[in-house]
């Protein structure tokens, strides 16, 4: 597998784009977890971050940059423009993290 180029500009520098190919997504619904939430219970109290949401955050994302690149992977896609995210609460206690951009095709330009 090639490694696809993942950035959130609308070009990449010494490179041209020959084919935008459609939207590569990902995404993953996280639910808290019983153990988590009485140690954020008591760090609410107390103040400060939260880092037990802040790493089933950031797995999520990773998660959900793992999907989108599986589809622009599917798509034939050599980079992911205009990369973004998105989150929203499904349901209580769960949440989606979205990653999505536009899948191209790209060619290095000479020089």
């Amino acid at each position: 597998m090639n490694k696809i180029i993942i950035t959130n500009t609308e070009d990449i520098p010494g490179y041209e784009i020959v084919e935008m190919l459609d939207i590569a997504r990902g995404s993953t619904v996280r639910a808290r977890h019983i153990g988590r939430d009485i140690i954020a219970g008591f760090r609410n109290i107390a103040g400060g971050e939260i880092r037990e949401y802040t790493r089933l955050m950031a797995e999520a994302r990773e998660q959900a940059i793992d999907r989108m690149l599986a589809d622009a992977e599917g798509l034939g896609a050599d980079a992911i423009l205009n990369v973004r995210f998105t989150t929203s609460m499904v349901m209580q206690g769960c949440s989606e993290i979205l990653a999505y951009g536009t899948a191209v095709k790209i060619r290095k330009l000479n020089g």
